[in-house]
């Protein structure tokens, strides 16, 4: 029997990679549903090419686009996910939620209900709404495995075990593009220079995370969410080969690192495959780099972001939400070119060490109404600055 899946963000890197995975083994893959929010030319092609008959294009002026496109009437065409009942009458085997952004949070709740398993590569969701997330997973019996290529080591890791027998877990950093460059430097960085990524191929937006380190800002407190561990248990190491992901010291003195080449195709392909599948070409061994791993605490003068970590509250709380509004803030300024490399992480720590967003580290998000406010109330106020 074919594995019915759907994509949430098929157009995203992480979606057409899962569909490369998909295309080798149609034979026993239906794919239900796939979804986008701008790059409708992009959809109507892989619905073409997958046989999908039901496809969701969330912005407005794209789905006019795609219903003057769209002539068969077998291809359903929908602009939001109210009709998710009505698309998936029944559970499917997986879902893979690759929508970035805050955005990805809605699509990510309403569809828990209707799959099996979700495998979630959208960060900003679990950092900002897992308590949620949490509590639908839970309610509907749907199983998760998180993507991000570090969290599923961890989970690869533990394996089920119990979460009381770690003592740490490191989290590696490639230290993007300017690990190597001096705190000097710093001043004279181009926007070109911060989107080339040694080691990864990604997106704009995360690119830009990655050179700041704001990325494993982000990953620390996922993986607090995910495996219920403290801060203070969660430890960042620059790592430039990205070669090691995850490293998991455990209290009876063993400790387990996870390694693979940087290709997010790996957790894909492992999400979609979790319980055994055709094997995965991939390359040899790297002796070279597992004898020159050049691990190290992260130099916080360089990387000022991650001492965000020191003072973040001990459960989750609707701080994140403007932790990740604000990053995102100002990193499409960055993106424009409106402000410089340094003058970016300067207000990012700036704003969230303001006094009127100190006080949501005490609110727990309750529900999305609540997180999707905050994130506009931010909005207004840093449009205010007038940058």
């Amino acid at each position: 029997m074919k594995k019915k899946i759907a994509i949430l963000g098929s157009t995203s890197s992480i979606g057409k990679s899962l569909l490369r995975i998909v295309e080798k083994d149609k034979k026993n893959f239906k794919i239900e549903l796939l979804t986008a929010n701008t790059n409708y030319k992009d959809l109507i092609s892989q619905a073409k090419k997958f046989q999908v008959k039901n496809i969701i294009i969330t912005d407005p002026q794209s789905f006019r686009k795609t219903k003057q496109i769209i002539k068969d009437k077998k291809l359903n065409v929908f602009q939001n996910f109210n009709n998710l009942k009505k698309i998936l009458p029944k559970k499917i085997d997986y879902v893979m939620s690759a929508i970035s952004g805050i955005s990805g949070l809605l699509p990510t709740l309403k569809i828990i209900n209707r799959t099996k398993l979700i495998a979630i590569v959208n960060k900003e969701a679990i950092v900002c709404g897992w308590p949620i997330i949490n509590k639908e997973l839970k309610k509907n019996r749907t199983k998760f495995i998180p993507v991000d290529s570090e969290h599923f080591s961890i989970f690869s890791l533990l394996d089920n075990k119990n979460i009381n027998k770690i003592e740490k877990i490191y989290i590696t950093a490639s230290g993007g593009p300017f690990i190597n460059l001096p705190k000097s430097q710093f001043s004279k960085i181009k926007l070109s220079d911060a989107l080339k990524h040694p080691n990864w191929s990604m997106g704009k937006k995360i690119t830009i995370d990655s050179a700041t380190l704001m990325n494993k800002v982000f990953e620390v407190i996922e993986a607090k969410n995910i495996f219920n561990i403290e801060y203070k248990n969660i430890l960042i190491l620059t790592h430039p080969k990205s070669y090691v992901h995850a490293i998991i010291k455990f209290k009876n003195g063993i400790s387990k690192f996870l390694t693979h080449e940087p290709d997010m195709k790996i957790p894909i392909y492992n999400s979609i495959f979790n319980q055994g599948g055709k094997y995965l070409k991939n390359k040899p061994l790297d002796f070279e780099t597992l004898n020159n791993l050049n691990l190290k605490k992260v130099d916080e003068k360089k990387f000022p972001l991650v001492k965000i970590l020191n003072n973040l509250p001990k459960n989750p709380s609707l701080f994140e939400t403007i932790l990740i509004t604000v990053n995102d803030y100002f990193v499409q300024k960055f993106l424009e070119k409106k402000i410089n490399f340094e003058k970016l992480i300067k207000l990012i720590y700036k704003i969230l060490n303001q006094k009127e967003f100190q006080k949501f580290k005490r609110i727990r998000p309750k529900n999305l109404k609540e997180i999707y406010n905050l994130r506009d109330y931010v909005h207004l106020k840093l449009d205010a600055l007038g940058i």
